[in-house]
């Protein structure tokens, strides 16, 4: 279990990157009076933060990672698929970002 806790935590700096990338894009365009919206993902999409921009969204995940090392074999089997699909919408929706922000 330990290598797969590395592996998520190798594709939570991965989205940490990209992450800071996408939040300066964001940033930007809302200055320019574009980018009007709430929140990034909508309340049914697994995450407990609602933002503007992806940090908060990169926070919990990576905090929910980090957990992991705490929990027993049961536990972490329960968790890890929420955890995956977090970070596979957060990988997709950065990378659609960022070939529409281009």
């Amino acid at each position: 279990m330990q290598t797969i806790i590395q592996s998520l935590s190798e594709n939570v700096q991965i989205i940490y990157r990209k992450s800071i990338d996408a939040d300066h894009i964001i940033s930007r365009l809302q200055q320019d009076g574009k980018g009007k919206f709430s929140a990034i993902f909508a309340k049914d999409a697994g995450f407990k933060t609602s933002s503007r921009l992806f940090k908060p969204y990169v926070e919990e995940l990576a905090n929910e990672v980090l957990a992991l090392d705490q929990q027993d074999q049961e536990t972490l089997k329960q968790q890890l698929p929420q955890i995956v699909k977090k970070i596979e919408l957060i990988l997709k929706t950065l990378n659609q970002f960022q070939k529409t922000a281009r």
